[in-house]
């Protein structure tokens, strides 16, 4: 393969604040090296329209569309302010629309599913925490601070004229985009016909002005037969990797399958039971999961802000407040039209390159839907809680909790299916639910090191291929083992749960010096998927005119 030149930036990086522009980064094209990188790196992502069957929907939830899809475009462009900082002034000073496009799925000058490697000159080092911090702050100087809701998910830290940290309320630093977002929910709310729904979106309102998301996130939790579903506000802390404190703005605009949710009820029930035969010792595995919790299925019609960057979610499990989880339990939204489309368009295009022929005929898309559903069901297992007084897992991993929190869901997951195949309370079979995971396992690896799905996914490959889960085969193609695969499955799921339960956040980070790491070997294979033109992810059309609408 040719090796593709890429522009090396400068590291000075450039100071960030809501209230100031980035300096202006021209970028630089070099026949041959930028221009090719960007070529081929947009060529990783293969488009996808949004759109759904529009009948289920009432006239008045037809309505409300419009609306939440504005809102949506606020958490569209907080994010932004928050990733990198002002938008404009960045595609403005890029002079080739393949460079603007490529920014715009990045939210920034960095390719986020290689590495953040800067793909514009002057852009620098992405910052680790990224605009929630001055760039000129240390960790050191952080934790030495006297800083009101220095850990908190809702506040940007900055700086005063002093030279002192201080905390800035979301609801304060992006004041006038919120109240606009509010005023729409509220319009949106008016028009609802669902009172669970028309409940939801009152509070969700109130939520972004003040930064008080508790009332709402219980609404919503409270909501059963709504047919829209709007996610919207602050929720994950990917973003921030020097901490893992503070959540960024996106939104999902979602139409619930009822059918399929249905279906899917039954299994919540199980959870108790679950946890109580996970595969590790009995202080790790003591809390209950709430069993309040919901599976329901969607179709996806609209993502905004962080969910939207980089690799596309296709399942969701919220609300992330440890608090609610304990006594309402989750609800984790499986997003089937935008979950089918990576199994068509990615997954099975890596299979048929790389696993071992004899067990092709083992991977399809219920056994991809059972992984993926049970990973987010998944969250809801284990500990939230340290064995030994360090507060929450949170709190004890920081910027090491979100990557190792994903592995476990993702191997939690594959444990539930496991008895749950075992039990007859599931359709399918061992060897499918393993095949289509070890292929799950080759097609997420590829989001990179600064995604914590990628980091998971390398520990899960290098851990599973020590424990001889799987072999390459003399033609050089992947093979699962089921027996050994189900034992590292176990071994593997202690190991996480005990080091969450411990907070043993040197323990984390050895592990992931160790086997978060995509060795020679399997880059190799990664690169021939590239040479063979299998996209990584997924970049949508979406909005009114993909809805039909407009």
């Amino acid at each position: 393969m040719k090796k593709i030149a890429v522009l090396l930036l400068s590291a000075t990086g450039f100071l960030l604040s809501c209230n100031s522009n980035r300096t202006s980064a021209k970028s630089e094209q070099h026949p041959g090296s930028t221009s090719d990188y960007i070529r081929q790196r947009l060529a990783i992502y293969e488009k996808e329209k949004l759109t759904t069957d529009l009948s289920v929907l009432s006239e008045k939830e037809k309505q409300m569309l419009p609306l939440l899809i504005q809102a949506a475009q606020i958490m569209d462009d907080l994010f932004w302010l928050q990733a990198y900082g002002n938008k404009d002034s960045l595609l403005h000073s890029i002079e080739d629309s393949a460079t603007q496009q490529f920014a715009g799925i990045n939210y920034g000058p960095w390719d986020r599913l290689n590495n953040d490697t800067p793909f514009v000159a002057g852009a620098g080092i992405k910052p680790p925490g990224a605009n929630f911090y001055p760039q000129d702050m240390t960790k050191e100087e952080f934790e030495k601070a006297d800083i009101k809701d220095r850990t908190g998910l809702y506040s940007i830290i900055r700086r005063n004229a002093e030279g002192k940290l201080y905390s800035l309320p979301y609801h304060e630093a992006y004041k006038t985009q919120l109240e606009k977002a509010a005023a729409l929910l509220k319009e949106a709310a008016d028009l609802a016909e669902d009172a669970g729904l028309k409940k939801y979106l009152r509070l969700r309102a109130d939520a972004l002005v003040t930064s008080q998301y508790t009332a709402s996130d219980i609404a919503w939790m409270d909501m059963k037969t709504n047919g829209i579903d709007f996610i919207i506000g602050p929720i994950e802390n990917y973003e921030d990797k020097l901490f893992n404190y503070r959540a960024s703005f996106e939104a999902y605009l979602l139409v619930k399958d009822k059918e399929w949710s249905t279906r899917l009820a039954k299994y919540v029930t199980m959870l108790p039971e679950l946890q109580e035969g996970l595969p590790v010792e009995k202080k790790y595995k003591s809390e209950k999961p709430g069993t309040d919790s919901e599976l329901n299925a969607y179709d996806v019609i609209y993502y905004a802000g962080d969910c939207n960057s980089g690799s596309k979610t296709i399942a969701v499990n919220l609300p992330n407040d440890e608090t609610i989880q304990k006594t309402k339990g989750t609800r984790r939204s499986q997003l089937k039209n935008a979950m089918r489309a990576k199994f068509d368009k990615i997954l099975v295009p890596i299979a048929e390159a790389l696993m071992d022929t004899s067990q092709l005929s083992s991977i399809n898309f219920d056994a991809f839907f059972a992984n993926v559903m049970f990973h987010e069901v998944a969250h809801g297992l284990g500990i939230k809680e340290t064995v030994n007084g360090k507060g929450t897992v949170r709190a004890a991993l920081q910027e090491q909790n979100s990557w190792l929190e994903e592995t476990k869901a993702d191997i939690l997951g594959l444990y539930m299916v496991t008895k749950l195949l075992e039990k007859g309370a599931l359709k399918g079979n061992i060897e499918s639910a393993y095949t289509t995971y070890m292929a799950g396992i080759l097609r997420s690896v590829r989001f990179g090191a600064a995604s914590a799905h990628g980091k998971a996914n390398m520990l899960s490959f290098n851990f599973f291929r020590e424990k001889g889960a799987f072999e390459k085969t003399a033609s050089g193609r992947y093979k699962v083992n089921f027996e050994k695969f189900r034992q590292s499955m176990n071994d593997l799921s202690a190991l996480i749960l005990t080091l969450q339960g411990n907070g043993d956040k040197a323990g984390v980070e050895a592990l992931l010096k160790e086997r978060g790491i995509i060795k020679p070997d399997l880059q190799t294979d990664l690169n021939s998927l590239q040479q063979k033109g299998i996209p990584v992810d997924l970049v949508f059309e979406q909005g009114l005119s993909a809805l039909g609408l407009k």
